[in-house]
């Protein structure tokens, strides 16, 4: 189960090539991000981020699209420290400047975003971890489908994580987690449609019936709380899953679940929907791998007032290919074949989403990286309105101080 109505663009993908696990995708209890590796070994960490880049459709409109050169600037500073035996501790703030030179309103953006993460070892059996990313977005990396042409789609958007497992035996534990997350846009129009908040609580149960295969048994609770006509739109569901994560090897890893999404709808009938989520990574050399999945799921549009919810299927496939020690080019793919539920006399809508990126980055020193980038996306829609073709190329210099 995603969080799916901030899609993400390749190119946050793409442009970022050095993650490793990272290309993983954020299923509904995603690991947290590794520290990378110009940030270990010290607490503070500067970095900064220079980009040129050309976009094609800079509001994601079906028509009348507007193209622009975007010079963006976005320091960053990183804090990492253990502050105690068990603790661990985690912060960063960056500030992002995006200036346009053909948008027809404001052309200098500034967005924002913070996070926090705390990790605390009770026992060896049993730890907790916390964290919180908040953000102040104004120029959408990925962008919404069927709004008002060259709209504003600025936003803010706050997400609380936490994780709770413990040993239950040698080979038995269980897990708690919890999950909040809230949007807010900046548009009238847009808040008064998408304005809500999401909790997502979970309990896995978990068993190695073998060295390299563990049994997994998950129950989730969803519940979606719009703050306008929440009783036109509120949503409630329980998830009943099994799966098994299997080790193959050093290099190959492969988790599965699957189950059934029970979905109460307010204003609309209740629905039972297939949930599944297939995940595998391959590492094939230190620096290479590939990473793909399917996820099927219900998941929240962009225009609630029109459809209940989306069917959406998402296949995906990530790939890093370390071409000598200092160059290394990435790749991702994503393809969404999706049915938008209808609501009343809206009949339902068929569309497929396509992103796919490219980057090629040169490690001049270990704190120093140049990137060059290229994304597309594209959406086919039986709505004309909801149709978009986007790319996206350019050029980036990251120094870590």
């Amino acid at each position: 189960m995603v969080f799916p109505v901030h899609r993400t663009n390749p190119m946050k993908i793409a442009s970022l090539p050095l993650l490793g696990g990272l290309f993983l995708p954020a299923l509904a209890w995603a690991v947290y991000a590794p520290i990378p590796e110009q940030e270990q070994g010290k607490a503070l960490t500067a970095t900064v981020d220079a980009n040129v880049y050309h976009d094609s459709n800079i509001f994601g409109s079906a028509t009348n699209t507007i193209d622009s050169w975007v010079y963006s600037l976005a320091p960053k500073l990183a804090f990492n420290a253990s502050v105690d035996p068990q603790t661990f501790l985690s912060a960063s703030y960056q500030i992002s400047f995006d200036d346009f030179e053909n948008r027809p309103t404001d052309k200098l953006l500034i967005s924002h975003d913070l996070s926090l993460r705390v990790a605390h070892k009770f026992t060896d059996v049993t730890n907790i971890d916390l964290t919180e990313a908040f953000q102040i977005e104004h120029n959408p990396q990925s962008l919404l489908q069927g709004v008002p042409l060259n709209a504003d789609q600025s936003f803010k958007r706050n997400e609380f994580d936490s994780r709770l497992p413990t040993g239950l035996g040698q080979k038995t534990s269980l897990v708690f987690k919890y999950r909040n997350v809230y949007f807010n846009y900046d548009d009238p129009g847009l808040s008064r449609d998408l304005d809500r908040m999401e909790h997502l609580a979970g309990l896995e149960l978990n068993d190695k019936f073998l060295p390299d295969t563990t049994l997994v048994g998950e129950y989730r609770y969803q519940a979606i709380d719009y703050y306008h006509v929440g009783t036109f739109k509120d949503k409630k569901s329980n998830f009943f899953l099994g799966g098994v994560d299997y080790v193959v090897g050093k290099q190959l890893t492969l988790s599965g679940r699957a189950g059934v999404e029970s979905r109460e709808r307010e204003g609309s009938s209740n629905i039972t929907a297939p949930s599944v989520e297939l995940t595998g990574q391959y590492n094939y050399t230190e620096n290479s791998f590939v990473t793909a999945g399917y996820t099927y799921s219900l998941e929240e549009t962009d225009n609630p007032t029109a459809f209940n919810d989306t069917k959406t299927n998402r296949l995906f496939v990530n790939v890093q290919q370390a071409l000598t020690g200092m160059v290394v080019a990435s790749g991702s793919l994503t393809v969404e074949p999706s049915v938008l539920q209808g609501r009343g006399g809206q009949t339902n809508v068929n569309e497929t989403a396509t992103r796919f990126g490219l980057a090629l980055t040169y490690v001049a020193r270990k704190n120093l990286t140049f990137s060059a980038t290229y994304d597309y996306d594209k959406v086919n829609s039986d709505a004309a309105e909801r149709r978009q073709d986007r790319s996206r190329f350019g050029l980036n210099g990251r120094l870590y101080f």
